[in-house]
């Protein structure tokens, strides 16, 4: 889908033909969503984008921003937390966009739906002047920021969920909770490849690079640049977050274990004089001198079973002064 608006005297006037848009007098911005391979095509003769960048759109790379001759190109993402189409429940999903900011156009090309760009392009249909009157790089700028500012409602669904992590692993050691542990860790690790590489990005707008960037812009594309370092911090944070409550389910597991291992080694220790006692009256070897004499007492059996019960009785009290039960 294309969209097609120019900002002139103060309001947007919306065009189907491209090429009358890029001619008019005013600031231009085209928008395409979900884009067809025909839109591209008709975008980028329009506007002469070169097909590296498109190919760049079309092919998901790491963000950056480009200078060329006529425009500047910037590819920034989109992410939000999905339904998993595997076995996770949640995973992180980006949909690259492609930024292309003229001398008094800019286009937003995406081979998919970037949901948050719907809330600029409501601006526009207000008559919002800063839009209207600031040029394509301030446009570039709050679109850019929107996409940015979903960043912090994506590292905030993943915050929820690490605090439910924290009041589990204390408790449980049942395997489901290890798997949401990693479930979190690999969002972030996916969310951070996206957001490092967008800083950096971002960074070279926010130094008024491209000559297409005015000085006036440059401020607000370094706020957004703030909100990166800001997202990045508390993107390591939350991995650290975590790394702290894998290593306490870990610990806690490993404090079962060792609590049911010393129970069993109570019991093998009880066992083993029992075993040995009950060993030794076993053999019973018949018409030799050298026979065990209790083999021929009426109370041996009882004085057997008596003295193998003081034997438990001792021990347990042991192992109970100790600490052990």
């Amino acid at each position: 889908m294309i969209s097609a608006v120019v900002y002139a005297d103060g309001q947007a006037i919306e065009y189907e033909d491209l090429a009358a848009a890029r001619t008019a007098v005013g600031t231009t911005w085209v928008h395409v969503t979900d884009a067809t391979p025909e839109e591209i095509d008709a975008v980028s003769s329009a506007f002469d984008l070169h097909s590296l960048a498109i190919e760049d759109i079309k092919t998901d790379v790491r963000a950056n921003v480009q200078e060329f001759n006529a425009y500047t190109f910037a590819l920034v993402k989109s992410a939000s937390l999905t339904p998993g189409d595997t076995t996770f429940d949640k995973e992180v999903t980006t949909t690259p966009l492609g930024l292309f900011i003229g001398p008094d156009w800019v286009v937003t090309l995406s081979t998919g739906a970037v949901p948050s760009i719907q809330r600029v392009m409501d601006a526009v249909g207000r008559g919002d002047e800063r839009l209207l009157h600031r040029g394509p790089d301030f446009t570039a700028y709050r679109v850019i920021d929107v996409i940015v500012d979903a960043y912090f409602d994506l590292l905030d669904e993943i915050e929820t969920d690490i605090e439910q992590i924290e009041e589990e692993v204390t408790i449980s050691t049942d395997i489901e909770t290890l798997e949401r542990i990693n479930d979190v860790r690999r969002d972030l690790l996916s969310f951070r490849k996206q957001v490092w590489p967008a800083r950096e990005a971002i960074g070279v707008l926010a130094r008024g690079d491209p000559k297409q960037i005015q000085p006036q812009t440059e401020k607000y594309f370094r706020d957004v640049y703030d909100h990166l370092v800001q997202i990045v911090d508390l993107t390591e944070t939350y991995r650290d977050l975590v790394a702290g409550a894998r290593d306490i389910y870990l610990n806690t597991v490993s404090q079962s274990t060792n609590e049911v291992m010393k129970m069993l080694t109570v019991v093998a220790t009880i066992f083993i004089p029992l075993t040995f006692v009950v060993g030794i009256y076993g053999m019973n070897f018949a018409d030799s001198p050298y026979n065990m004499p209790e083999l021929g007492w009426a109370f041996g059996y009882p004085a057997v079973m008596i003295g193998m019960v003081i034997v438990v009785a001792v021990l347990l009290a042991h192992f109970r002064q100790r600490g052990y039960l």
